[in-house]
């Protein structure tokens, strides 16, 4: 093959990759498109459906990102003399200030390349600022108590053991906060908790694991008390449920749970008690854990107690009903309806 047809062959290759690139461009866009129209119709009205075509929205786009980031390496790569594909780069925000800063001084050398000279005047400086990660590190802390012995009386004394979250349990409180948060918050289950610590030789089963969760939860248990208890006596309270599957032993299927979430946010109008949310968790919509369940407790919906003593009658769940409908009416109507009539 000559050299004009070899030359041919690399025009037409970088053509089609051009090509390749210019699609992979109009593809984003499409899908930036639908993510924000989506967004903002997410903002609009509550939907799992439209919280599942957000999250394969991100996946796609992702992957459409990372492809095109590896195509224009490739020609960089293949093609060092030539002009880099033009690429539409996303906005660079500056660094957070508050991140510790750690300063490398790359010195160009203390004697002139030109003429061996050795006194410099500094005319500037040029800054580059790269953001790493120092990886998390596990640490074993021992708790020695020491016993002394006393040689006039020989009494014996020892300082109390120290307060740990589990009763002779292994784990320090911030390893105990990082499983919790990984795992409800982060959306990492236990058995891939453990795996990565396996990676650093720690050995911890998830069954483990899944008892340092059952604590956090005991201890947690009264905050999450008090923080019902602030959000039920609010004046308004927005609801709202969440369908979720849930495992159904012994039938070899999941069947479907309910999350219920009751929201205080008094700051569009500037009201004086904290925003707030509470969940409760239903198996499903029946039972003793429904929202008028929920709401029985509510000293605005049932300061008397009749919605819990009425619970179960077919006559009064109208008026169940009709006190906590009352309840949410009271942003729109004024005071409560229920409380004018008492």
């Amino acid at each position: 093959m000559d050299a004009a047809a070899e030359i041919a062959d690399l025009r037409a290759c970088l053509a089609e990759r051009e090509a390749e690139l210019a699609m992979a461009q109009r593809l984003i866009e499409q899908y930036k498109a639908q993510l924000h129209k989506l967004r903002r119709m997410r903002f609009g009205r509550s939907s799992e459906v439209l919280d599942a075509q957000i999250h394969q929205l991100e996946l796609r786009l992702e992957d459409l990102e990372e492809g095109e980031a590896a195509r224009i390496a490739a020609a960089k790569d293949a093609l060092p003399g030539k002009a880099r594909p033009e690429r539409r780069r996303p906005v660079r925000r500056p660094l957070p200030e508050h991140l510790p800063r750690e300063e490398i001084i790359h010195a160009p050398g203390e004697v002139c390349p030109g003429c061996g000279g050795t006194h410099f005047s500094k005319l500037g400086e040029d800054v580059t600022e790269v953001l790493e990660k120092i990886p998390a590190r596990h640490k074993v802390i021992r708790h020695i108590r020491p016993k002394l012995s006393c040689r006039a009386c020989e009494m014996i004394i020892q300082a109390p053991s120290p307060d740990l979250p589990i009763e002779k349990g292994r784990p320090g409180p911030g390893l105990l906060a990082d499983v919790v948060v990984s795992k409800y918050l982060d959306g990492l289950p236990l058995y891939r908790q453990s795996a990565i610590l396996a990676r650093e030789g720690i050995e911890i089963e998830r069954a483990t694991l899944a008892d340092w969760v059952g604590h956090a939860a005991w201890w947690l248990s009264p905050l999450a008390r008090m923080i019902g208890a602030h959000v039920m006596a609010a004046p308004v309270i927005h609801t709202d449920d969440t369908p979720i599957a849930m495992l159904a032993p012994g039938h070899g299927k999941t069947r479907t749970g309910r999350i219920w979430t009751y929201l205080v946010d008094e700051r569009p109008w500037l009201g004086p008690r904290a925003p707030a949310a509470y969940y409760r968790f239903s198996p499903d919509r029946k039972g003793e854990q429904r929202p008028r369940d929920h709401l029985a407790a509510c000293p605005r919906c049932d300061p008397g107690g009749r919605v819990q003593r009425l619970r179960g009658a077919g006559p009064t769940d109208g008026a169940a009903g009709s006190e906590c409908a009352a309840h949410h009416a009271c942003r729109l109507l004024g005071p409560c309806p229920t409380q004018a009539v008492r």
